[in-house]
């Protein structure tokens, strides 16, 4: 007598089922974007230096990018800075990069192989450049360098750019004015520190932490870049100089290097670049995790904070890359 009851029980709970398995098949359909699918492949973003802050924000990125991009294999490339940054990218041999505006603009005004492809994805932080000295030396401007052993970065980074820049507007010849010293920002602290140079050149975010470590363990002293200098930057007339900016390093950048001074300098704005070779829709996401990431890389790489989403869209002297403009056209400041 309990056959019918317990049929029908029985069959109730399979309904019900069924109806909450399609609820829950709306749900996500509803809340999944409507047609998208995630991009599947490999990619490759070339960093920088090891020790450099674009090693690092690269290393952070990519844990992003494996989320939001789960069908996407991502490599990234260690490189001695932005000018090797470039010419992979223009070239096809890396997909996404980080690089500064003037080593850009000079890649593009001597025309090297892939020029018209590159594509701008987003204004990112600036690099600011730094002079670093021991506290003890007798360096305190630019023209003070002249018969030092300077570390001036790597043949293709984007220092050596701005540090040839630099000295040439103060009227020293890089090449036979001081000893020019070809070397990272993974040596150029120990370098320092055990005399082996008497200065060296950095451009990077704020703070660097290997910057940070040394002044934490060995006195030294940032010499300031007036604005008397970036006038003679300006006066020039070299492509790159255009997108250099006076600026101040904060007091509190360095602390102990510092002692409560902020230090005025030359400023730079670093751009995530890709080709025209690269596909809209995989832009569009690459775009997105890179502005949505800021707080959350921003906690170990500094400079990730100030990437902005009212700024990012200017990515001079770059064309913004079509999947690029997609994401800024749906997105809301």
């Amino acid at each position: 007598m309990f056959a019918e009851p317990f049929r029908i029980g029985r069959r109730r709970a399979l309904q019900g089922a069924a109806a909450l398995l399609v609820v829950l098949g709306l749900l996500v359909w509803w809340l999944a974007p409507f047609g998208e699918t995630s991009p599947s492949g490999s990619i490759t973003f070339s960093t920088g230096v090891k020790s450099g802050v674009y090693e690092r924000y690269g290393e952070l990125l990519k844990d992003d990018l494996a989320h939001d991009l789960p069908q996407m294999s991502i490599g990234l490339q260690t490189s001695q800075g932005s000018q090797e940054n470039i010419a992979r990218v223009a070239t096809g041999e890396s997909d996404f990069t980080i690089a500064t505006a003037d080593a850009v603009a000079t890649y593009m005004k001597e025309g090297k192989p892939g020029a018209d492809r590159l594509r701008g994805c987003a204004r990112l932080y600036d690099d600011y450049v730094q002079l670093v000295t021991a506290r003890s030396s007798d360096i305190r401007s630019v023209a003070d360098l002249r018969g030092k052993k300077v570390g001036v970065g790597q043949g293709k980074s984007g220092v050596r750019l701005v540090a040839d820049q630099i000295l040439t507007a103060a009227r020293i010849d890089p090449a036979h004015d001081i000893t020019p010293v070809s070397a990272g920002i993974d040596t150029m602290p120990n370098r320092l520190e055990t005399g082996d140079l008497d200065a060296f050149f950095w451009s990077g975010g704020l703070p660097t932490s290997v910057v940070q470590k040394l002044s934490e363990r060995f006195d030294i002293r940032l010499v300031p870049l007036d604005s008397a200098l970036i006038s003679r930057l300006h006066a020039t007339g070299q492509t790159a100089s255009r997108y250099y900016r006076s600026a101040e390093m904060p007091a509190d950048a360095y602390r102990k290097a510092q002692q409560g001074t902020a230090v005025p300098t030359v400023a730079v704005a670093n751009l995530l670049i890709t080709t025209d070779r690269t596909d809209a829709e995989l832009t569009e996401r690459f775009t997105r995790t890179v502005i949505g990431s800021r707080d959350r890389i921003g906690d170990e790489v500094h400079p990730a904070q100030l990437v902005d989403l009212r700024t990012a869209i200017y990515t001079d002297p770059l064309q913004l890359h079509e999947g690029a403009k997609r994401y800024y056209q749906s997105a809301k400041p």
